[in-house]
């Protein structure tokens, strides 16, 4: 799974592409209609013909002390705050507006990666996503998607592994 010099003029480059450039990240991009309605998730893995499971959701998360970081989650799945903060060790987390999302991550709501947002935030990454072996996740714009093997992500990101999804 890999992308060539030649076949990048196909596809945006994104902060999250020159994250993936710097550090040999291994992809296979693709490119769909975005339309504003409608779930992100649901809309890639209908228009790429693609399980919704597979399709994983970038997620800007604060807690208490507005502390910001990343949750990677199956598309079919949501994160369970009360987990996600017992886990942490803290009262209450809460999803970031998207404003807030944005000045984070430096992306747009339906555009979020985890490769290359503009401030560097603790990743955690939803375990049962290890168990598929192809991941489809955001490449920094709206309607583009990078299809990659979980480990490779693990690589790149080294996220703790969480189990806090409904």
């Amino acid at each position: 799974m890999t992308h060539t010099k030649r076949n990048k003029k196909h596809f945006p480059v994104t902060p999250a592409i020159r994250f993936l450039d710097q550090n040999q990240g291994r992809f296979i991009p693709h490119v769909y209609d975005f339309a504003r309605e409608g779930g992100v998730s649901r809309q890639c893995a209908q228009r790429l013909g693609i399980d919704l499971h597979s399709v994983a959701k970038t997620l800007i998360f604060e807690d208490v002390s507005l502390h910001p970081f990343i949750v990677i989650m199956p598309g079919d799945k949501e994160v369970v705050t009360r987990k996600m903060a017992r886990y942490l060790g803290v009262k209450t987390v809460a999803p970031c507006t998207p404003h807030t999302a944005q000045k984070h991550s430096g992306y747009q709501m339906g555009g979020c990666s985890p490769f290359g947002a503009r401030r560097a935030m603790p990743v955690f990454m939803e375990e049962e996503l290890l168990d598929l072996a192809t991941v489809y996740i955001n490449g920094g714009k709206r309607g583009f998607i990078l299809e990659m093997e979980p480990g490779e992500i693990v690589r790149l990101l080294d996220p703790t592994l969480v189990r806090v999804g409904m």
